[in-house]
This record gives C-alpha cells, sequence and structure tokens, in this order.
C-alpha cells in the first residue's frame, strides 16, 4: 500500500523560508515521479512541482520558479520541497504525491503551447502552509 505522510508546514513571515518533507513507503521509490501540489481556500489545486523518473529537470510552476526546490532522497523513500522568499499567495495546504505514470518517464506533456502535469493517483494527507504579510 502506497502511504505519504507530509510534515513540515506551519506559518511563516513573507520572505521566509520552509522546507516540506514527504515520507513515502509500499512501493518501489526509484520507478515512480514525484510532485507536489497544493490548494488554496477557494480555488483548485494546482501542481507546484514534479520530476519524472527520466525529466532531466524538475517541472515548476512560473510563479514558484527561482523560489522552490523539489528533491527527493531515493535511499531514505523522502521528497522534499524547499521553499524560500515565501509570499502571501503561496497559503495553501501542500500535497505530496506520487505516481509510476504507467511507466511513461516524464512528469509532464506538452499541448497546444502550455506544458500540464499528468495525473497522479497516490497523495498524502497535506501539510498547512500560512504566509503572513
Amino acid at each position: 500500500e502506497v502511504q505519504l505522510v507530509e510534515s513540515g508546514g506551519g506559518l511563516v513571515q513573507a520572505g521566509g523560508s520552509l522546507r516540506l518533507s514527504c515520507a513515502t513507503s509500499g512501493f518501489a521509490f526509484a520507478d515512480y515521479a514525484i510532485a507536489w501540489f497544493r490548494q488554496a481556500p477557494g480555488k483548485e489545486r494546482e501542481a507546484v512541482s514534479c520530476v519524472g523518473i527520466s525529466d532531466d529537470s524538475p517541472f515548476y510552476i512560473d510563479s514558484v520558479k527561482g523560489r522552490f526546490t523539489i528533491s527527493s532522497d531515493n535511499a531514505k523513500k523522502m521528497v522534499y520541497l524547499q521553499m524560500s522568499n515565501l509570499k502571501p499567495e503561496d497559503t495553501a495546504v501542500y500535497y505530496c504525491a506520487v505516481d509510476n505514470l504507467n511507466s511513461v518517464k516524464t512528469c509532464t506533456y506538452y499541448l497546444d503551447g502550455y506544458y500540464y502535469v499528468r495525473h497522479f493517483r497516490y497523495w498524502g494527507q497535506g501539510t498547512q502552509v500560512t504566509v503572513s504579510s
């Protein structure tokens, strides 16, 4: 059974930093793409970042490029999201997600000029990040 448990959320002032962690178990970590999503109050869930098993570099949405960094530790089966220069609009519940993407090796697909994150099936319970102004 795939299990994901996020931690590291909290309250931080604008300009501050947080590191989210996601402990995983129950699957072959090296064969899975990893991702972070977030959902702000009253808004739809959005992808923040992802890495496929053959991606040369991570994907980030424009609003977090240069501020967020996704990483993983295969030996510990951990996924991380380092967030810096946080802004009030980053306030959301953040979710870790994984999927083998049916052996597709990239976490995004390109359509009509845009990159979209593929569908991820396995999710954690989320961790709240609140950025005060």
